[in-house]
């Protein structure tokens, strides 16, 4: 019974640790936000919960933030106006556990993905 409850507990905190980090290298090197800057001009996967979706009425760029809302978000993906037909629904992703692989760059100091293709993102 004890061994029941121990791999239970085991299985639990696994689960909730791989929810709780942002990102993995392509190496499979798990990353806290706060490293993710490091790896500019990298290809990684980026994992967490979406905390918002917002699209700018002005330049019709639709950013998916994570780590927290904007302007605290740790990570941002964005889709172009010109690449929103693959993204339908970019508001469904909001609240949503996702992986988003792309290249990593700066912008204004924080880290982004470019999405491009629906391919890119992938929900639970």
């Amino acid at each position: 019974m004890k061994i029941r409850i121990l791999v239970v507990l085991a299985l639990a905190a696994a689960i909730f640790f791989a929810r709780d980090g942002i990102g993995w290298t392509a190496g499979g090197d798990r990353l806290e936000p706060a490293d993710i800057a490091a790896h500019v001009g990298q290809t990684i996967t980026v994992s967490g919960d979406v905390s918002e979706v917002f699209t700018d009425r002005r330049s019709g760029n639709t950013f998916l933030d994570m780590g927290g809302a904007y302007p605290g978000n740790a990570f941002t993906a964005i889709i172009f106006p010109q690449d929103a037909d693959a993204f339908p629904d970019p508001q469904g992703f909001s609240g949503k556990f996702v992986r988003i692989t792309g290249e990593i760059r700066l912008y204004r100091g924080k880290p982004e993905i470019v999405l491009r293709s629906a391919g890119q993102i992938r929900t639970r």
